[in-house]
């Protein structure tokens, strides 16, 4: 490794803000529901399951959306603490956990993810909980705690759900108030030293109002070791609490659900090293060379000891030797839901409010030397109201049109300290134990509108025409500063695109449907966070698109006990945003987001379904089998290992094909299998699940494996080619096999009682769920949840 190269790699990382960069498919109904706003799961008379994914109580096998729905009993079964315990179950959904930010999930449909936790950056998948969508990938790892039903919608989805729903939604419905008097509590104990405690409670007249009060708290010991300090770590405590109002005039058509909460987690961000020889933690001559640069002696900074470096990405991702840090997060937000049924159209409004406020300390090298450890601040708070109107135009013509209205804005402070502070300074001196006087500061705002249109014309007997689009406007706005240097930069612009979608499905008769559809998904152009010089600060990166074409298929047989869901798929992703290295900046050079105009090919087909043997026993399966390569993925790229021949990328920079690396969270092939028996009992029944999911190995980041530089007869660099993805940033085959024994006991008066034990990964497969190398300096990741197991005893009434 040059030491050219080095010190360029180590200026690149120090620029930026941040190193971060159960399938239950249901029974058809004869009709289709009619158009509703959103509602609570439910299921019909002939016990279809009803579902919102086009915004209109619907059965699930009449809706012509690759969709899976997830009940409350399913999560319950595993003892799942999040909705990461989803992964693997629906086909084509990935969610694993990222540290560094709280409540932050990477989460991938279809191979579409954005793995950034920045909050200028806008996700891919859509998170919405009550109607209301989470705009960050911070707070999308929502709890797993009361409720009535997850939906899973793979593809664009933005004509009801918004602009930055490319790769999907997770439409997350959580139980209405009864309106009648009742409790449900319960207690957790498991592995290390894990405990939870959840309540519900119900009051009202039955009729006209009801209120619901929670709190759910969790917390754990966590599943990595500290050699350093000889303890646990990566440990975690959560509380979360609120209520909930329904109001329903007698005799009107009118109904209103006020809900607020809070939600109150400190975390211990834990990272594990997995940094190697030739990289500068792990090296020392290179540290002593970045250390001369200064003018300051050898060994001013040690590298990390040769038993922290080499690690593996299985087992030795458990054990860190970092610094202690801690993450405190606080996030307050309420919904206010109204309905009112005209007959002739139903009206429904949507009003949410978050905030939230973050301070997070991170070592993120992960070792006992104090080489990068970084100190982040942030606020954040959005606003968005949603209006729509269903109805029917004519028999056979129905309708959802709306308005839609959002406005964001954050703040971040960052603080660095580098190298223990020992010689890399900007206008002060820092020393070991105090941070970067002059910190990076970062304010950002979005605003965005949009109206839009969903409609279904029944055109002839058995056939139906589904179309709409949606027009969306975004305003972004972006400024980047240093405490003590001044600004860096600014940035405003705004972005309007039409997206539309139609589809046909024909319906020969009630057990099966045939559709096929295309939509375009839109996610908006934006500022770079970690910009550091004013050109690269007000340059805003552009859209990105995804043509998504599908087929499917929906079957029932045998009296609806088997039921089968298929659909295939091609995704056109065009204009991709990336992250991207280049020179400039009081560092040498830093990382922005760009466009790839040559984007990527997504091609894969996907199954779901269920199979009641017997009225206890329950058979579910998922699978999907994706095809994916980038398309003339090239990109100009900083240069720092000799001279550059003149080319169209600028001085100093070079044309860099990615084309041969892997799109990342993007497995080729994923599927479940599920078993569920209830045996009636003289005091209750009995309930056992045993469920195995499979995913094949897949890649974290955009890296570099090995590259070859091209050369012209001058000796000057024309281009590079990147071979691959670096291995350590890619996961192990995972068979996770979760199995739960609930035991529930029928007291007076409908009461009941239950006693479960659950494990989760009993095959205790160990591997990491997200991993970063950073510019040639250090590599970290983060595990998967290994090997755990618990009782939970509950009671409901």
């Amino acid at each position: 490794m040059s030491y050219a190269f080095a010190r360029s790699a180590v200026l690149a990382a120090l620029a930026g803000t941040s190193v971060l960069a159960f399938s239950a498919p249901a029974f058809a109904a004869d009709e289709q529901a009619a158009p509703q706003a959103d509602s609570a799961a439910a299921a019909d008379d002939t016990g279809a399951i009803i579902v919102t994914a086009r915004r209109r109580d619907e059965t699930l096998q009449s809706t012509p959306v690759a969709i899976t729905a997830v009940n409350t009993a399913m999560l319950e079964a595993k003892g799942a603490v999040n909705i990461g315990d989803l992964q693997g179950a629906a086909p084509g959904l990935l969610i694993t956990q990222q540290n560094s930010g709280a409540q932050a999930a990477n989460i991938s449909i279809r191979g579409l993810t954005y793995a950034d936790i920045e909050k200028s950056q806008t996700p891919t998948v859509g998170v919405v909980v009550d109607g209301v969508t989470i705009g960050t990938n911070t707070g999308q790892l929502q709890d797993a705690f009361d409720v009535a039903q997850i939906e899973v919608l793979r593809g664009p989805q933005g004509t009801l759900f918004g602009a930055n729903t490319i790769g999907g939604v997770i439409n997350i419905t959580r139980s209405k108030p009864t309106m009648e008097p009742g409790l449900k509590a319960e207690v957790t104990y498991g592995r290390w030293n894990s405990w939870a405690a959840k309540a519900i409670a119900n009051y009202g007249d039955g009729e006209t109002w009801g209120v619901k009060a929670w709190y759910f708290h969790n917390q754990t010991d966590g599943f990595y070791h500290n050699a350093t300090y000889d303890r646990s770590a990566g440990g975690s405590k959560g509380d979360s609490y609120g209520a909930s109002m329904l109001f329903k005039p007698a005799g009107s058509a009118f109904d209103a659900q006020f809900t607020i909460e809070n939600v109150v987690q400190t975390f211990d961000p834990v990272v594990s090293n997995i940094a190697k020889t030739g990289e500068a933690f792990c090296t020392q001559g290179i540290l002593d060379y970045i250390a001369s640069l200064y003018g300051k002696p050898a060994g001013t900074v040690l590298a990390e000891p040769a038993a922290q470096c080499n690690r593996n990405s299985r087992s030795d991702i458990y054990t860190t030797f970092g610094d202690p840090a801690r993450s405190n997060y606080r996030a307050p937000n309420g919904t206010l839901q109204m309905n009112l049924d005209l007959g002739a159209v139903k009206l429904s409004s949507i009003t949410g409010v978050r905030h939230s406020r973050e301070q997070q300390t991170q070592d993120f090298d992960g070792s006992s030397r104090d080489l990068y450890y970084v100190d982040r601040r942030q606020h954040y708070k959005q606003f968005s109201q949603e209006l729509r109107a269903a109805g029917k135009l004519m028999d056979g013509f129905d309708y959802v049109v709306g308005g839609y209205y959002f406005k964001s804005s954050y703040d971040l402070t960052q603080f660095s300290r580098v190298f223990g502070g020992a010689f890399l300074t900007k206008t002060t001196d820092l020393s070991t134990g105090t941070y970067d006087a002059d910190g990076q500061h970062v304010e950002g705002q979005t605003e965005s509108y949009a109206v839009f249109g969903d409609f279904n014309w029944a055109i002839v007997d058995k056939v139906r025409l589904s179309f709409g689009g949606r027009w969306s406007h975004d305003n972004k706005k972006l400024t980047n500063s240093f405490a003590v240097t001044g600004p860096v930069g600014s940035g405003n612009a705004s972005f309007s695109k039409f997206t539309p979608k139609v589809g046909l499905d024909y319906r020969p008769n009630n057990d099966v449907m045939v559709y096929a559809s295309w939509s375009r998904g839109y996610r908006s152009g934006g500022f770079s966070p970690r910009a550091a010089t004013a050109d690269t600060a007000s340059t805003p990166f552009q859209p990105e698109t995804v043509d998504a074409y599908e087929i499917g298929a929906k079957f029932a047989a045998f009296n609806r006990k088997l039921e089968v869901n298929l659909a295939g798929y091609v995704s056109d992703y065009k204009n991709m945003q990336q992250n991207l290295t280049v020179p400039g900046g009081p560092t040498g050079n830093q990382t922005i987001t760009g466009n790839v105009p040559g984007g990527a090919i997504i091609k894969g087909v996907e199954m779901d379904g269920s199979l009641r043997v017997t009225d206890h026993l329950k058979i579910t399966a998922s699978a999907a089998y994706m095809e994916s390569h980038f398309r003339n993925f090239v990109a100009c790229g900083a240069y720092a290992l000799g001279p550059v021949a003149t080319n169209d990328c600028g001085a100093g920079l070079l044309p860099v094909d990615y084309s041969a690396n892997n799109l990342i969270y993007a497995p080729k092939f994923s599927g479940s299998l599920g078993l569920e028996h209830t045996l009636p009992t003289s005091f209750g029944k009995v309930i056992s699940n045993i469920g195995w999911r499979h995913i094949s190995p897949y890649d974290e980041q955009l890296s570099v494996a090995s590259q070859t530089v091209a050369t012209n007869g001058a000796g000057e660099a024309t281009g590079v080619t990147i071979n691959g993805n670096d291995p350590r940033v890619r996961t192990r085959m995972q068979d996770l096999v979760d199995a739960s024994l609930t035991v529930n006991f029928n007291l007076a008066n409908g009461s009941e009682a239950y006693v479960r034990v659950f494990g989760r990964n009993l095959a205790n497969i160990k591997t990491t769920t997200h991993a970063f190398t950073v510019a040639g300096l250090w590599s970290f990741g983060m595990g998967l949840e290994p090997r755990t197991y618990g009782a939970t005893v509950g009671v409901k009434f």
